[in-house]
């Protein structure tokens, strides 16, 4: 048989040409720089052709290493999938699951979810990637995440997601002034770009031409809340971060708002070739008893 690659030698080559800096890809990859540079360079005599261009201060990857690298990319996570469907049909509830979540989300739904999690399933070890939707979902369609809570609206492509509820809007304005009645002609304060709520909220309630306090865009939805109590403005908010206790201490009154239930819905999301989905399901079940609280 002829020699072929091996995992180790193609993960060493994804890190690198990812990188571009072979000390942050050994570090990436947990070995040493030397063990990395040499499993490289084996893979380099095996296949008769450079992979990499190195100098004293810069590595760049040739033409070559780049395709290779993006075939490599397959085979590992295909290697991973293996390994998952062992592990699935073993305890599906068991092991490691990489778990992305959005910032207006995990803050307030996790903490109270996670110590049933580890009472229901003490072998599942659950790491998380707090993150916006458009980031979390590179890593999922990479491999780099198993499955990402969300909200929705959102467009997923060839994903499967398992609806957990929905999550009600409410309008928080500052104490003592009149309840607002005409939200498209507040001085509406949202998140800055790039968090999906500021879309879902605006969509939601029908304000997607609404007056908006463009001078101060909130990082958080904790920023939002301390910019509402300052007089700065009115704003919406999710009811799972309202349960959570955000504007709890602060001068600010909270109502429902009126008319067809203004909400967004809550997600969990995976790649429909995982071998892991009755392991999502099971974790999505969960999760949806604690968002009906």
């Amino acid at each position: 048989m002829r020699p072929t690659p091996t995992l180790r030698q193609l993960r060493y080559l994804v890190a690198t040409v990812d990188r571009c800096h072979f000390g942050q890809a050994a570090a990436a990859c947990n070995v040493s720089q030397s063990t990395l540079s040499a499993g490289i360079q084996e893979l380099e005599e095996l296949l008769g052709a450079p992979m990499l261009e190195r100098t004293k201060r810069t590595v760049v990857p040739t033409a070559l290493g780049r395709e290779l690298a993006d075939r490599a990319r397959l085979l590992l996570q295909g290697a991973e999938e293996l390994m998952e469907v062992a592990q699935a049909a073993r305890d599906p509830m068991s092991g490691s699951v990489h778990l992305g979540v959005i910032p207006t989300i995990g803050p307030f739904l996790l903490p109270r979810a996670l110590p049933r999690l580890r009472e229901a399933w003490p072998k599942l070890q659950l790491y998380l990637r707090e993150d916006q939707t458009a980031r979390l979902l590179e890593r999922l369609d990479s491999g780099e995440l198993d499955a990402a809570l969300l909200a929705l609206p959102y467009p997923m492509g060839d994903l499967e997601v398992m609806d957990l509820g929905e999550d009600l809007f409410s309008v928080v304005y500052p104490t003592g002034r009149e309840a607002p009645k005409d939200m498209a002609s507040e001085n509406l304060l949202l998140l800055e770009d790039g968090h999906c709520l500021r879309d879902q909220a605006l969509a939601a309630c029908e304000l997607e031409s609404a007056r908006r306090n463009t001078a101060y865009n909130g990082t958080s939805l904790h920023t939002l809340a301390q910019m509402v109590a300052n007089g700065l403005g009115v704003t919406l908010m999710p009811q799972m971060a309202l349960d959570a206790g955000i504007v709890r201490g602060l001068d600010v009154a909270v109502r429902p708002l009126t008319g067809a239930s203004p909400h967004r819905r809550i997600g969990l999301v995976w790649r429909r070739a995982s071998a892991r989905k009755e392991t999502f399901r099971r974790l999505g079940e969960m999760l949806k008893k604690e968002l009906a609280g």
